[in-house]
């Protein structure tokens, strides 16, 4: 049998995975111990693997988060407030397919976007779409997009996504225009996606972060209500590293 023909009519329908699978098996001699059934099965569970790969790969580019973050890489060590069972218990993504929130607080360089980055990448590979957005800039490109006529294009995904990550919530306080723009994003999000946010301020502080108390109040309606809370402590992890690297090259020199 001419192998050749049927690899070329696999790769012309973009069956390139099945069509790698069946050559490799016909290089292998020991493969004719197996059935038909069990051979075609072997092949086709290859061209599944790989469009699952594939499709992983492209929800992890379109989600454009901050950093290369994994759930498995987290530093669990005490005094972090990160506490190991609860991570564990979100990696499962039950929030996600619940439309909740997670609300993540701490100082600078505590690891706010890491753990956000981590629990999104997971969500990623588990099948669910996500998006980055940085709270200040996401302001800064709204304000222009509502000029310009891009608006609704901009909106769009930050608003069907199904893991949005607002990173760097009130860095700065919010303006009443500023809160508006929030609030019409948390309001369509509100009870059918599932939201990150992280802040240097405690949830406590965030209705006085804000310059219309009335657009705080909807505003923290919609974030807090069904919200897992993750309060990180303790010194910079950005510090940490550098006096790490700082120790070795002391110690290299």
């Amino acid at each position: 049998m001419l192998t050749q023909p049927t690899i070329d009519k696999l790769n012309s329908m973009k069956l390139t995975a099945m069509a790698r699978a069946f050559a490799d098996q016909m290089q292998c001699p020991d493969i004719t111990q197996l059935s038909f059934e069990e051979r075609f099965g072997l092949i086709v569970d290859y061209q599944m693997t790989d469009q699952e790969n594939r499709r992983m790969q492209s929800r992890l580019k379109n989600a454009k988060l901050r950093l290369s973050a994994s759930l498995e890489d987290l530093d669990f060590k005490s005094g972090r407030g990160l506490d190991r069972s609860t991570v564990m218990s979100l990696a499962l993504n039950q929030w996600v397919q619940s439309h909740h929130n997670i609300l993540v607080t701490g100082p600078t360089g505590a690891g706010k976007s890491y753990l956000a980055c981590a629990l999104a990448q997971k969500a990623c590979r588990d099948g669910y779409t996500t998006l980055y957005q940085r709270v200040p800039r996401l302001l800064q490109e709204i304000a222009v997009s509502s000029q310009d006529g891009r608006y609704n294009k901009l909106i769009g995904p930050i608003i069907k996504c199904e893991v949005l990550i607002l990173d760097d919530l009130l860095i700065s306080p919010l303006t009443t225009i500023e809160q508006r723009q929030i609030l019409e994003i948390v309001e369509e999000r509100y009870d059918r996606k599932a939201t990150i946010v992280t802040s240097q301020l405690p949830v406590k502080a965030w209705h006085n972060a804000m310059e219309d108390p009335t657009l705080a109040d909807a505003i923290m309606d919609r974030l807090v209500h069904n919200s897992y809370k993750l309060e990180l402590k303790g010194e910079s992890m950005r510090r940490k590293r550098s006096m790490l690297d700082q120790k070795a090259e002391t110690v290299t020199v």
